[in-house]
């Protein structure tokens, strides 16, 4: 079941990544853990003013609508 919804996860941020390369900024998937998941924004998003609006009314938003037990999105800094 995880691995299911870890290929969702994987499928999803890829439909967002060409929105968010469009700006200059890419996302990247790390881990999927506790029902939260947790990405890294790079390029133009690493810097950006409307990078948690982007996590949260973007990304969060879009992959709860298609996997509901998602709690949350989180960004790391690596």
């Amino acid at each position: 079941m995880e691995k299911e919804t870890i290929d969702k996860i994987k499928e999803c941020i890829d439909d967002i990544k060409a929105f968010i390369n469009m700006d200059g900024g890419d996302i990247e998937f790390i881990k999927y853990e506790e029902e939260y998941v947790y990405v890294k924004l790079s390029g133009a998003c690493a810097g950006c003013s409307f990078l948690d609006i982007t996590l949260k009314d973007t990304v969060e938003s879009y992959l709860q609508e298609e996997i509901p037990e998602i709690k949350g999105v989180i960004n790391v800094e690596l």
